[in-house]
């Protein structure tokens, strides 16, 4: 009966092995060591977002070089 319950440990440690170095193969196991398959990024913030930025930059240009016109300016203005 011994010998039987230290065969199933034995088999159940060689079964443990193979399927965890399994999953390891399948990049089932942390930190990828392989350059060409690069990591996921988190979300980006908007000041790491060049679309964001370039818009910033015309929107504080535009308003820099077009002040908005007086109350006196509008009411000369004619509609």
């Amino acid at each position: 009966m011994i010998r039987f319950v230290f065969l199933l440990l034995l088999l159940a440690a060689v079964l443990y092995g193979f399927f965890w170095a399994v999953d390891r193969r399948n990049n089932g196991g942390g930190e990828s060591s392989d350059p060409a398959r690069p990591l996921p990024r988190g979300p980006v913030g908007p000041d790491d977002d060049e679309a964001f930025l370039r818009n910033l930059d015309l929107e504080r240009r535009r308003t820099h070089e077009e002040p908005p016109p007086t109350p006196q300016e509008r009411h000369d203005q004619p509609e």
